[in-house]
């Protein structure tokens, strides 16, 4: 197995995956200034893929694969059968993740209790769209079907401070220790924030929205970045209820929201599910919040809830 043997599996996983999302978030970054995104329509002009997509997975997968061959990896793209690049591969570990202290009941952890849930470029419409802060590159980790670790990579954090600016951060967290790389910020007392799709709005999401009473609704691209405007408090809320998102979304958000102290669920309150076998579609909808997690599950139309069952 790669890296400090003496670390725990988790410990040494996550480590991996910080390295290898650095890794994926410069190739998200050299397709862009190549200029040639590769487009594909997946399902529709709102499910697109690129090349980046696809070489951000290869980077992933094939990396946390030859480092952990007995870890199940399941990513948003389908595989190819194309000779892999091996420029794209990353064997490093994070030294910042190896020094910590895995959470007791994370430590004896084995290979067949894992499942990586892998979105190699969330927000790819955005990204199509030069709306570069909406872009993460997300890689959870579930045990036994729980999400408790998350590797979050921004490609284009701080892109707007100009020419020179250093772009890019890498976030992590793991349930009972906590969370590093992004801080923890409370939002506006005065006012309600509520964040939603950008692009894949229907009739239960503007219910479900007005029924909060916002004061303002931030409609942004990315499941990774929704959770992350609920981190650093410029929303209160994430609030979808449509099975539009799916398990790769959110894994990896949702256990560095959890190591905070947030709660995300459906919106009926349940823990998603992250085992190998699992539906992928977030079928009961998304709901993250920091604080008052019940409030806004009370918030919620029972007609929505009676037509996004979990």
């Amino acid at each position: 197995m790669a890296g400090n043997t003496g670390a725990p599996l988790l410990l040494r996983l996550v480590a991996a995956s910080v390295s290898v999302a650095e890794k994926a978030g410069t190739i998200v970054r050299d397709v862009f200034n190549s200029g040639e995104l590769g487009v594909v329509e997946k399902g529709g002009k709102n499910d697109l893929q690129t090349q980046a997509d696809r070489s951000a997975q290869e980077c992933i997968v094939q990396s946390l694969s030859r480092q952990f061959p007995k870890v199940t990896i399941i990513g948003e793209e389908e595989p190819t059968d194309e000779v892999v690049d091996e420029s794209h591969l990353e064997t490093g570990l994070s030294e910042e993740v190896l020094k910590a202290v895995c959470p007791q009941d994370l430590q004896a952890v084995k290979d067949e209790d894992v499942v990586v849930w892998v979105d190699p470029l969330d927000g790819t419409k955005e990204y199509t769209e030069g709306f570069l802060d909406h872009v993460t590159v997300l890689i959870g980790v579930a045990v036994n079907g729980k999400a408790v670790a998350g590797v979050i990579n921004q490609p284009y954090y701080n892109y707007k401070a100009g020419p020179g600016a250093t772009l890019g951060r890498t976030m992590w967290g793991i349930v009972g220790l906590g969370a590093f790389g992004v801080e923890r910020l409370v939002p506006p007392a005065d006012k309600r924030i509520v964040t939603t799709t950008r692009s894949h709005s229907n009739k239960l999401v503007t219910e479900s929205i007005e029924a909060m009473q916002p004061d303002e609704v931030l409609r942004v691209g990315g499941a990774g970045h929704k959770v992350l405007l609920v981190i650093e408090g410029k929303a209160h809320a994430y609030v979808f209820a449509t099975p539009g998102c799916k398990k790769w979304d959110t894994c990896a958000p949702e256990a560095i929201l959890h190591a905070l102290g947030g709660k995300l669920t459906d919106i009926h309150g349940n823990a998603l599910q992250y085992h190998r076998d699992v539906k992928h579609p977030n079928t009961g909808g998304v709901l993250a919040t920091y604080s008052d997690h019940d409030w806004y599950l009370g918030r919620m139309p029972e007609s929505v809830k009676a037509a996004v069952k979990p």
